[in-house]
């Protein structure tokens, strides 16, 4: 089946263009040297292409030279579309002071809020009254003053920009890069006093697209929708996640069914069986289905530019105006293909969208719906009609997992047991719940509210959370903290294609294959453990209000904190990356103690009480919350290798200490600016 389906053009010249994007995105190559490579490749592929017109021997170089010019299409539109590039970008403006930046900035998307902070994306147009360019990501300390701010809105902000940064601790989530992916390079922090809202609007797509979001959202709360309800129906919807509760997000994504609060392939597919309902009145003929087709593909875009425009949304949105092609000019449709166009076409105008996780995985789940559901439907045929759908529900639940659960476990390090139960007993009411929002935020969006169809779309999503958090209480099916490092995840995806094609059709070879497989995992497996036992290190993590310091020696960590982070371990989410990473586990847990050794090096902590003795001497010096220290003093009867601080410090503290530091050319080490400290 692979070979069958390895065969298709567009899925070779699209599975090039792919790999072009990738090389590109590692290996960061000039611009103008893939200009040249790409305009010589075309050239010569232009050649081959009318040459081939007279001879059957050159056929073959014209079609491997098609794939080396769709790889060399795919490394220069990755490199094309670097914002860094244009010369008015603002990392070129950028300078090393820590002064507040006078930036004129226009609002494209809301984010969610934080605790401190409202969040927006948002486009830089001037930056100290030159001239810019590049996304940011606005963060407007929280002021009951400042009203929400619609997308459009131009501002005038006197704020701090912060460039990304690695992760503060070892093993965390890289958000600096998951941000570039998706071009912005920093960040802008400001009061809300700081903040002015010009009386001009840009008026985009964007805009009304919030501005209808904003009217059928308003006209819901004004007849009463519970408000937990009503987040999750316009994420359903709308495609907008902002407002969701923390508590809601993590019984979905125990449960199994995070998927379900983002629009994708489900969202859309309805959409498309939706419209089609409504236009079976029309007549078949060649006129009215053309006319059919364009109603669909503009309600499909138009629904998809009101969820935001998101990669899944993106990504399903064209995928099925393919299938709308297909169905109402009655042509032919190969799936793999129409994954393959889709993909194609999304990547040449956002070719970032490759390293969004969601993007991702969205596009493995659909894989696998197509190529191994109707291997394991194959393996019972239902008698009856209910039972056959539901058997349907159970199989398209397991081939999506199938397909994913290397690459979830991978990203997430969890694994909810109970996802076929959760789609088993939602995908069923999915229909309704779907049907019934779409005509509620129809009539919402003309400012018509009918209350019997308010309160059942009300109830229904009551319904649906509370079946949602009954399954995510089984936590006991929860499987977490799994460790999985890059080699194991593709060692997995390696078992899963080979046992599968092996069973489509077993030979003695694949059988073998398989077999490799599996040993290949159990080596990565081992060497990932051999590799952890081996290491030994002293780590000072960075954190704003606690020292953690961590000691390990292979498997084993000794845990080093006051007493809130020593019974909470377990939660803390900086220790748990890191422990699942090295897959490692807290052996014994201390209280902080002035003097720690490590590999014949003496760490000496001074905290609060500034309590040290002269003659300690150390190779380290660790300083956290706040000594009352004059360094240059105690440098004159000892100067340590290094000194640190952590988090728990005053800056202006720090800042003194810097200075002295430089003067006795000491490395200085604080863990707020370059993150934790490791020996």
């Amino acid at each position: 089946m692979i070979m069958k389906v390895l065969q298709f053009p567009l899925l070779k010249v699209t599975g090039s263009f792919v790999l072009g994007i990738i090389f590109a995105h590692y290996t960061r190559l000039p611009f103008l040297l893939t200009l040249i490579c790409l305009l010589v490749g075309i050239a010569i592929l232009s050649l081959l292409f009318f040459s081939s017109q007279k001879s059957y021997i050159q056929k073959p170089y014209f079609g491997s030279f098609t794939l080396m010019v769709s790889f060399l299409i795919g490394v220069f539109t990755l490199i094309s579309n670097n914002q860094t590039l244009n010369s008015n970008h603002y990392l070129h403006q950028l300078s090393n002071s820590d002064k507040d930046y006078i930036s004129e900035i226009v609002i494209k998307e809301k984010l969610k809020n934080t605790n401190n902070n409202d969040r927006y994306v948002a486009f830089v147009n001037r930056l100290n009254n030159k001239k810019s360019y590049g996304k940011v990501i606005l963060n407007i300390r929280k002021d009951s003053i400042l009203p929400t701010i619609e997308i459009g809105s131009q501002l005038k902000v006197i704020g701090s920009l912060y460039v990304n940064r690695k992760p503060n601790n070892p093993n965390q989530f890289d958000y600096g890069s998951y941000l570039e992916n998706q071009q912005i390079y920093a960040q802008l922090y400001a009061d809300a006093a700081d903040v002015k809202i010009s009386p001009i609007v840009d008026k985009g797509i964007s805009y009304y697209a919030s501005k209808l979001r904003n009217k059928i959202i308003h006209n819901l709360e004004k007849n009463h929708f519970n408000k937990t309800e009503l987040s999750v129906v316009v994420a359903l919807i709308l495609g907008q996640q902002q407002d969701i509760s923390q508590e809601v997000v993590r019984d979905y994504q125990y449960a199994g069914a995070v998927h379900v609060l983002s629009v994708s392939g489900l969202h859309v597919g309805f959409i498309l069986l939706f419209i089609t309902f409504l236009l079976k009145p029309f007549p078949n003929t060649k006129r009215a289905s053309l006319v059919k087709l364009i109603i669909v593909i503009l309600s499909l875009w138009a629904f998809g530019i009101l969820a935001g425009l998101a990669p899944s949304v993106v990504r399903s949105v064209t995928m099925f105006s393919f299938v709308a092609v297909g169905m109402f000019l009655r042509r032919s449709i190969n799936i793999y293909n129409t994954l393959a166009v889709s993909a194609f076409l999304i990547l040449l105008f956002q070719p970032s969208f490759l390293f969004d996780i969601g993007f991702q995985l969205s596009y493995v789940a659909l894989y696998f719906i197509v190529w191994l559901q109707p291997l394991l439907s194959s393996i019972w045929t239902p008698k009856y009609k209910v039972t056959s759908y539901l058997w349907d529900i159970i199989t398209v639940s397991f081939a999506a997992q199938i397909g994913t659960f290397p690459m979830s476990i991978y990203y997430f390090h969890q694994f909810p047991g109970l996802f076929f139960v959760t789609n088993l007993v939602i995908l069923p009411g999915m229909s309704i719940i779907l049907a019934l929002g779409v005509v509620v935020m129809v009539l919402a969006a003309f400012d018509f509210v009918w209350m019997p169809l308010l309160k059942s779309l009300e109830w229904s999503i009551w319904l649906l959370n509370k079946i949602i958090g009954w399954v995510a209480s089984f936590e006991d099916f929860i499987f977490r903290d799994i460790p999985l490092n890059s080699y194991m995840m593709w060692s997995w995806y390696l078992i899963i294609f080979s046992v599968i094609i092996w069973i489509k059709k077993p030979t003695f070879q694949k059988l073998m294959v398989s077999l490799a497989a599996i040993i290949t995992l159990q080596l990565f497996a081992f060497a990932a453990k051999y590799s952890s036992q081996k290491e030994n290190e002293f780590i000072v993590f960075s954190k704003q209000k606690n020292t953690i310091i961590t000691e390990r020696h292979g498997d084993k960590v000794m845990l080093f904190s006051n007493d809130s982070i020593l019974k909470n371990a377990n939660d803390n989410l900086a220790l748990k990356s890191y422990l699942v990473a090295n897959f490692c586990k807290i052996e014994k847990k201390k209280p902080l103690s002035n003097v720690h050794y490590f590999k014949n090096k003496k760490i000496l902590i001074i905290d609060s009480k500034a309590v040290y003795l002269e003659e300690e001497k150390p190779d380290v010096l660790l300083l956290t919350h706040s000594p009352k220290l004059n360094l240059e003093r105690l440098f004159k009867s000892w100067k340590p290798q290094q000194v640190v601080v952590d988090g728990t410090n005053f800056k202006t503290y720090i800042r003194v200490w810097k200075a002295t530091c430089r003067q006795q050319k000491i490395p200085f080490h604080d863990t707020a600016e370059k993150g934790f400290y490791r020996l």
